[in-house]
């Protein structure tokens, strides 16, 4: 199957999501979303990543990430692989957590933007089947809109401003604002001048869906499955892309490997401690050895595998896989434990 296209741009905005796999949940209780927000927490400090808001439901998540360097992957990738190996070692389970790769979206103008945020924002609003799923609208527009009357109104409204799991209580000043969470650009997009005027405004453009039991598709006018924005936008998107060195742009048609998860879970059941624990130990067999497989039998770049690592320079993971490649030819020893660790991968369901 092939992976799908991930546009990299320094200071794009993007719509991420991730769904559970086989549709299963990922959140099972208030500790695992907790601890999914403590992960996300870190993303600015990690990789300069600019938090715009999220929503997270029973088997997957949205997010608005902006990126002010060109490491969508990096930072998708740590996110999901932290999550995993934390989630499969709480829940006592192995194999993948997720579906494939993190989808996302490159978003352009302010008003793409402010759209897509209250795409996100109304996502449980959907779920909880008050006429706004795709299948309500569809019904709708073949019978013909009707007034959805105020006690349907109301339920909406208040899965809304009820739902925990969203950045929108934090925007409207329902709960606390975490200090990692940009906000100011969506609402000066919502319209007025005072922080009071742009959070009323932002509240109306959200709740105007919910009380005329209408909400636009804003995903049919995605181009290619990753582009959204004006058709000046979509053109300077596609000419960027088109620079990229052809081994870059056919990427997305190689094979994938085994996922980094899996590498990670392999080498702490050899190695006998957790990847945190020795991560960032230099010299470390373990570590270096993930780095190998993550390369070797991942297919992961360098660059990836610089961001899971932590954030090292990817010179280093390459010196890191040629000590392994050294010491596989002289090192019975090394040899034997990467014998072990692939056995603990070809062991687990993929």
């Amino acid at each position: 199957m092939a992976r799908p296209l991930r546009i990299q741009r320094a200071g794009g905005r993007y719509h991420v999501t991730a769904r559970g796999n086989e549709r299963r949940a990922i959140f099972r209780d208030d500790r695992d979303c907790l601890h999914f927000l403590e992960l996300l927490g870190e993303l600015p400090e990690r990789f300069g990543t600019r938090l715009h808001g999220w929503v997270l439901m029973d088997n997957h998540f949205h997010l608005l990430l902006e990126t002010p360097e060109a490491n969508l992957s990096q930072t998708g990738q740590w996110l999901n692989v932290s999550y995993s190996v934390w989630f499969n070692r709480r829940h006592q389970r192995s194999g993948h957590l997720f579906q494939g790769r993190f989808g996302a979206v490159l978003v352009g103008g302010d008003s793409e933007w402010l759209e897509v945020a209250r795409y996100v924002h109304l996502n449980p609003v959907r779920v909880a089947r008050l006429g706004l799923s795709k299948q309500d609208q569809q019904l709708q527009k073949t019978a013909g809109a009707r007034d959805p009357g105020a006690r349907l109104v109301g339920e909406r409204l208040r899965v809304l401003r009820d739902y925990r799991w969203s950045s929108y209580g934090a925007y409207v000043g329902l709960r606390a604002c975490p200090a990692w969470l940009t906000r100011q650009p969506l609402l000066g997009a919502s319209g007025g001048r005072t922080a009071g005027e742009q959070r009323k405004a932002f509240e109306a453009y959200h709740e105007a869906p919910l009380r005329e039991g209408r909400l636009e598709r804003v995903w049919d006018r995605v181009v290619a499955g990753v582009v959204l924005g004006s058709e000046r936008f979509v053109v300077e998107v596609r000419a960027a892309w088109k620079s990229r060195s052809a081994e870059e742009a056919h990427s997305r048609d190689l094979p994938g490997g085994v996922p980094w998860e899996s590498v990670v879970g392999a080498v702490e059941a050899v190695h006998g401690e957790r990847w945190e624990e020795f991560r960032d130990r230099y010299g470390d067999w373990g570590r270096d050895a993930a780095l190998y497989l993550g390369r070797q039998r991942g297919r992961l770049k360098l660059e990836e595998l610089a961001g899971l690592s932590g954030g090292v320079r990817y010179t280093a993971v390459a010196q890191a896989i040629r000590r392994v490649r050294r010491q596989i030819h002289r090192d019975k020893a090394w040899r034997q434990r990467i014998d072990a660790v692939s056995e603990q991968l070809s062991k687990m369901k993929m």
